[in-house]
């Protein structure tokens, strides 16, 4: 399979399996931001499901905020790859990588990453958000890769996708 993508930010950089836990789900849940309201609301429930409804709503209101923010105040428009392909691009890596940074609690190196995808006066709140948004993925004890809920399957089934 080639990925073959010329906006910068698009370069295929690895396959989904080989993601870890958390990176893997933060990509799965931001594929769908532009997939229309039946996708976001699968990750939202998703949430519910893993965390309870309180706990859920926290955790699904972080990632909408870090979402309005990076797309508002973005350096530049984040590219995403089709919420089933098997693949994952730069942009989607560094978010993913940024995510889990800040779950991890390396919060420098989260600060530093913050201020490359947004204006720096907004840097420390996508950290935080980046923080509360990777700790409810903690939460979740997820399995595999791929898995949001535990399970070994996908939040979004992959079907086959040649570029």
């Amino acid at each position: 399979m080639t990925c073959t993508h010329s906006q910068r930010g698009a370069t295929s950089v690895g396959i989904f399996a080989d993601l870890e836990a958390i990176a893997a789900a933060s990509v799965t849940c931001l594929r769908p931001r532009h997939d229309g309201a039946e996708s976001q609301s699968k990750v939202s429930n998703e949430f519910a499901a893993g965390l309870g409804s309180v706990q859920g709503w926290k955790a699904s209101q972080a990632f909408d905020q870090f979402c309005a923010l990076c797309s508002m105040h973005g350096c530049r428009p984040m590219i995403q790859y089709d919420v089933n392909c098997h693949c994952f691009g730069s942009d989607e890596d560094c978010s993913a990588t940024f995510i889990t940074t800040a779950a991890d609690g390396e919060q420098a190196d989260a600060m530093l990453t913050a201020r490359v995808l947004v204006q720096p006066n907004i840097a420390p709140l996508i950290a935080s958000l980046a923080t509360d948004f990777g700790l409810a993925l903690k939460q979740m004890h997820l399995g595999a890769p791929e898995a949001l809920d535990g399970q070994s399957k996908p939040l979004f089934p992959p079907k086959v996708t040649l570029h």
